[in-house]
């Protein structure tokens, strides 16, 4: 950037926008001004600062990913200006206990952040992989509202006395059970509707599904899905969800910084001497970490090197050499993990993730064809 370059830092909410000026000369933020939610209004207030810093000026606009997605990226992108949406958990943050916290004071850490380059920029998706996104994590709720609905009817038959004596809730047998249940008075009513809506929600999940394997199938996805449903624990539903979610693998330099962005790599609290380890970070990409946690629970059961009918079916069609690292990668996991339970007696939560982050960095050698 030349010197007639401006940084707008914007802390951007839901009701309000607060804007800011930074420069390299100047080094502190300048021309504050808080505006309704709407990017007109950063339009005019870039034209503001163009009659003060000439109609020369290059602006450089950024705002710390959060609510608005990819909004306002977008529209002002479509006006021709420079906008950066900053990855929160790289940004410079200001050290100590105490600290003031206000709007003012966010935008300016914004704009000298753009300034000094301390911050790494969130990849922006395809239209196609957003939408794709926002359907899997609309089915993810949809889960999340059935497990909840579960918890209800269980409490509900628990503080009525309806016990159970089969081994497993939530089979044919118990749902059977379940509307067998003659309770008295309004307590009937009460568990139809908690059936009705369990009912509901499995309906809509399975249609879904069905839905998701379609998205899958297409041509864009199809070629990477099948390769990443080649590992154990990994289907397409999670295969398509880390593929919409990451987008560009080759973005990441190794496997060591795609499984950072994850936030699995162990954290370190380190001073002097004295060297202390943490647990994983849990920075970037919450929605994929779990996705992958979940996985490597699959490792923790089978014989090492055993390939189940079902993977055999997901493995058929990719290429030897792919089924190859596959397999590779599936036998040392869990290897790895059976070795840090039994022989190191770790905590199964914590073999668990070790075996997830390992488990991203076969996905990034796959997406990347790094495989020899």
């Amino acid at each position: 950037m030349n010197n007639n370059t401006v940084y707008v830092g914007m802390d951007v909410h839901k009701e309000s926008f607060s804007l800011c000026a930074f420069t390299i000369e100047a080094d502190k933020g300048m021309h504050y001004q808080r505006t309704e939610p709407d990017f007109k209004n950063v339009l005019k207030y870039l034209d503001y600062l163009r009659t003060i810093y000439g109609h020369d000026v290059n602006f450089v606009c950024g705002y710390e990913a959060g609510c608005l997605g990819y909004t306002l990226y977008h529209q002002l992108t479509s006006h021709n200006v420079n906008c950066i949406i900053l990855a929160p958990t790289t940004m410079l943050e200001q050290r100590g206990k105490k600290r003031i916290k206000t709007d003012k004071r966010d935008a300016e850490i914004i704009g000298r952040c753009l300034a000094q380059h301390n911050y790494s920029p969130v990849h922006i998706p395809t239209a196609k992989d957003e939408e794709t996104k926002e359907y899997l994590r609309m089915r993810d709720d949809h889960k999340l509202a059935l497990k909840k609905i579960k918890q209800q009817i269980l409490s509900f038959c628990l503080r009525h006395n309806y016990r159970y004596d089969g081994n497993s809730h939530w089979t044919t047998t118990h749902i059977k059970w379940l509307k067998s249940l003659k309770p008295e008075a309004l307590y009937k009513e009460i568990l139809d509707e908690y059936m009705l809506t369990y009912t509901t929600l499995c309906d809509k999940i399975e249609r879904m599904d069905k839905r998701i394997e379609e998205l899958a199938n297409q041509v864009e996805y199809h070629e990477p899905v099948q390769k990443l449903s080649c590992f154990i624990g990994i289907k397409k539903h999670t295969a398509l969800s880390v593929l919409v979610e990451v987008g560009d693998f080759k973005r990441f330099a190794d496997a060591q910084h795609f499984a950072s962005y994850l936030g699995l790599v162990p954290g370190e609290d380190s001073s002097g001497d004295g060297q202390t380890r943490l647990g994983i970070t849990k920075a970037g990409n919450r929605h994929i970490r779990l996705l992958l946690m979940e996985s490597a629970q699959c490792f923790a059961r089978g014989q090492v090197g055993f390939k189940s009918k079902e993977l055999k079916a997901r493995q058929y069609g990719n290429t030897p050499q792919v089924i190859a690292y596959a397999d590779k990668a599936n036998e040392r996991l869990r290897r790895r993990y059976y070795k840090m339970v039994l022989g190191k007696s770790k905590k199964h939560n914590v073999a668990k993730a070790a075996i997830a982050r390992e488990l991203a960095c076969f996905i990034w050698g796959m997406m990347t064809d790094n495989i020899a």
